[in-house]
């Protein structure tokens, strides 16, 4: 693997490994470009991954202090970490769950879709669906999503069979067993899944993509990446012209480098590459790199989750298979009859047994909730993944009172409900206790949503530079050789898990800055 000068200013450098900083490297380094990956995380593989659950967690998770306010449910909840994410090379595509639904058209026409909805900064995507779409054949065939292109999808297992059946009697009729990025047969040179249910401890037979061992190792095998791990950035530099020229990172024996730069992607996900930039500021950007708009770390979205368990007579066996075996899409519809706007998912979900209690319970203690835990083997579970309304003021701010182990000031995450979340929650709610109740469960537990969600928003594209981050292509405004490549560019959330929609976005914003080098404006 090359290791290029720290003066060398023909390379890019990409911030994080995830699924789309891991799939920017792949694609940059296969047009010839020379990459430094940067990643704050060690390299883990499936022979080094655990499924002793806390070990996994030690493992994988960003354990950087975080503060929080607003009245979302991790306030009280997780209070000491709002939001789960990892650590680690091929970053969250390591701990996915692997569910790759595609947004709908109305889904990316939020604000003409729903009108005008008080308190949020509902936008419309500055794209048409069809480009989105193009995108979204070429990311599934990548990523081997089942249920698309001619590949099958996974078996039924117990937990999806309980699922269906109360399903259909309530009278939906868009249920199966999810699309998911997991081999349901060997290909891709990685063999098909054995169903060991051990999915978000990172997954030992490779049968689930992840860019850890997928587009990361054909981006080394280019020649051309230089991947530097346990190396975490801590400022984005730029010139006199206004463009970024370097970004500096603490290394792993915590030493400051300073690595040159062509370009520069960040892709930390949209809390960590929303603080980068915030610390990024100078005396250009008082607030922040790329923020003349005042839009950085504004609009964070994090998907409405919650969990409906349905407690039955005899055993399930629930963990028996992949995590997301199964969905059910009938309401994932615009249909304000049911009282609000947007759509969600209802995606079978099973938790292992230490992390049940810690991520899926309500919280309590006693008699009552032990004989919950007592029926672990009965339980079929649900978990609601529903769009939330985009926020001006639900954001990514420095923190006054916490900061990280590097001695800088950690993201603070404010996050206000709205009432149409509410709305929303209760209605998918009751339809998980109608789809337990129409096949007998003896009891119905519901609880609040876990903190392992999913991160949007904070950098928003648009065509108005006053109004978002990045332009469509995930090109900053201000700064035009900056592109963000994440989640933080999703305009809205919509009720899509939001991976497959990150890896689209990361291949057309590779083949824009191809173009663009072509035509040296980069």
């Amino acid at each position: 693997m090359p290791r290029y000068a720290l003066d060398d200013d023909s390379v890019a450098v990409i911030i994080g490994s995830g699924a789309g900083g891991g799939t920017m490297a792949h694609e940059l380094t296969r047009r010839g470009l020379k990459v430094v990956l940067l990643e704050a995380g060690r390299r883990e593989s499936p022979a080094s991954f655990s499924q002793n659950i806390g070990e996994a967690f030690g493992q994988l998770t960003w354990l950087e202090p975080r503060s929080q306010s607003g009245t979302w449910d991790a306030v009280h909840t997780s209070p000491n970490m709002p939001a789960w994410h990892c650590r680690t090379v091929g970053g969250t595509t390591v701990h996915w769950t692997a569910a790759t639904p595609r947004l709908q058209e109305y889904e990316i026409r939020a604000r003409s879709t729903y009108g005008e909805v008080a308190g949020t900064s509902l936008v419309d995507w500055p794209m048409e669906y069809a480009e989105l779409k193009r995108w979204y054949f070429a990311a599934e065939r990548r990523m081997g999503v089942t249920r698309r292109h001619g590949l099958p999808g996974m078996p039924a297992n117990n937990n999806f069979k309980v699922l269906y059946a109360g399903a259909r009697k309530v009278g939906y009729k868009r249920v199966h067993t999810n699309y998911l990025a997991i081999n349901s047969k060997a290909r891709d040179d990685r063999g098909g899944c054995i169903q060991q249910g051990f999915c978000v401890q990172g997954c030992k037979t490779a049968a689930k993509w992840s860019t850890l061992y997928t587009e990361i190792p054909r981006a080394e095998a280019t020649g051309r990446l230089d991947l530097r791990t346990s190396c975490f950035a801590t400022r984005i530099e730029h010139g006199a012209d206004g463009r970024a020229n370097a970004v500096v990172y603490r290394d792993a024996n915590g030493h400051e480098q300073r690595q040159k730069a062509r370009l520069v992607c960040l892709a930390g996900n949209s809390i960590e590459s929303a603080r980068l930039l915030l610390l990024s500021a100078s005396g250009r950007f008082p607030n922040g790199l790329a923020n003349g708009s005042d839009q950085v770390g504004r609009n964070y979205c994090h998907h409405l989750t919650s969990f409906v368990w349905g407690i039955f007579d005899k055993p399930v066996y629930a963990w028996r298979g992949t995590t997301l075996a199964g969905v059910v899409e009938d309401e994932n519809v615009h249909d304000p009859r049911r009282g609000f706007v947007g759509g969600y998912h209802l995606e079978l979900v099973a938790l292992d047994l230490p992390s049940w209690p810690l991520a899926g319970l309500p919280y309590g203690w006693g008699r009552d909730y032990a004989s919950i835990i007592d029926n672990y083997r009965n339980v079929s579970g649900i978990l609601i993944n529903g769009e939330d309304m985009s926020r001006p003021d639900n954001r990514i701010t420095l923190s006054t009172t916490v900061k990280d182990s590097s001695g800088l000031p950690s993201a603070h995450i404010h996050c206000d409900t709205h009432p149409n979340d509410i709305a929303l929650r209760d209605h998918a709610r009751q339809q998980g206790r109608r789809i337990y109740e129409a096949v007998g469960a003896k009891r119905i537990v519901v609880s609040e949503g876990s903190t392992a969600t999913h991160q949007m928003g904070t950098a928003r594209m648009s065509v108005d530079p006053a109004t978002g981050v990045t332009n469509p292509y995930g090109r900053a405004h201000e700064v035009p050789n900056l592109f963000l490549s994440d989640g933080s560019v999703l305009p809205t959330p919509g009720a899509a898990n939001p991976t497959l929609t990150i890896v689209s976005l990361a291949l057309r914003q590779a083949e824009h800055i191809g173009k663009e080098l072509a035509a040296g404006r980069i």
